[in-house]
């Protein structure tokens, strides 16, 4: 504790808070609308271990880059879970006609993508059924934003879920964040359906909202290979038409009260030698800010939370 200087300001300074749990906090919202640096902070603010930090981008994306250097984690991928490097997507459990001719529009995206000739990916008229594995698709998804099968996704969000409430050394009453699912209606339903199996209650859906144009802009300065025009456009519609209507649906579901829309776009500006400057750190804790708010915590304390963290990074 601290004192406080100033007469209309509290004497006491709160410099630890705790999220009341079990539970789970989900966060949502378009690509680029700074999902990860908001549960960073949360979990930083709320006393939660950065472990329980659940973000279903990483999920995917270390589950295609330990599928290519750990044989035994492939091995369980086939054995467990049904995917596969050597399985094609157009003759596996999740085949349908809808994932084929999805598949098919993609060809010419998955030759530059994995930088192959033509004769790869050559058409079903001239050479059969082109090769495309699981993986493959899974890892060309990931990157550009589409839509996998459901049922990826919902075992490997399980499994993770599941593997964190094993790892539990606190009697199972902390708090977790899961970040960037559920995606669609399916995945939102499923999600809930899980959640209740297990008895983790939801505490709050934060759904992070920021326009096209925003989002763009974002995504260019981070400076990352799968942000090109077109998979930036995949992701934006993707989200308009896939994840808006899972909010709604969770909305419905939990009731308007355990959903909060968050402006995730508020610019702050510093004087740095006369000149307006934007400041990438104090726009990220409006954000933060006004997630706390949402999750109930008093703008006095969410200011004192702030201004420790500030003092934190500056040590």
């Amino acid at each position: 504790m601290a004192a406080s200087s100033g007469a209309s300001r509290s004497m006491i300074r709160v410099e630890k808070i705790a999220l009341r749990g079990p539970g789970v906090v989900i966060l949502t919202g378009p690509s680029s609308c700074g999902k990860g640096e908001v549960a960073n902070a949360l979990c930083d603010l709320l006393s939660i271990d950065a472990r329980r930090h659940l973000s279903m981008g990483a999920i995917l994306r270390s589950t295609i880059e330990r599928s290519k250097s750990d044989p035994d984690f492939m091995r369980l991928l086939e054995e467990k879970y049904a995917l596969s490097r050597e399985t094609s997507i157009f003759d596996c459990v999740d085949t349908t006609d809808e994932l084929t001719q999805k598949v098919r529009r993609h060809l010419p995206g998955l030759e530059r993508f994995f930088g192959r000739t033509p004769s790869r990916f050559i058409s079903e008229e001239l050479s059969g059924t082109p090769e495309v594995s699981q993986l493959e698709w899974l890892e060309f998804c990931t990157a550009r934003g589409l839509l996998i099968p459901n049922r990826w996704t919902q075992d490997l969000i399980s499994a993770e879920i599941e593997r964190t409430l094993a790892s539990v050394d606190d009697e199972g009453d902390s708090p977790f964040i899961l970040d960037g699912y559920p995606r669609t209606v399916a995945a939102a339903r499923h999600l809930l359906s899980f959640l209740r199996s297990v008895e983790v209650p939801v505490l709050k859906v934060l759904h992070l909202s920021i326009s096209k144009a925003e989002m763009t802009a974002r995504a260019g300065k981070r400076g990352r290979f799968d942000d090109d025009e077109e998979a930036l456009r995949s992701r934006f519609d993707f989200y308009v038409e896939n994840v808006q209507p899972s909010v709604d649906y969770l909305k419905t579901e939990l009731g308007g009260d355990r959903v909060a829309l968050i402006d995730a776009h508020q610019p702050a500006f510093v004087q740095v030698d006369g000149e307006r400057v934007f400041h990438l750190q104090r726009s990220i804790e409006n954000v933060v800010s006004t997630a706390l708010r949402a999750l109930g915590v008093p703008r006095v304390i969410v200011r004192d939370l702030l201004e420790r963290r500030r003092e934190e990074r500056a040590e």
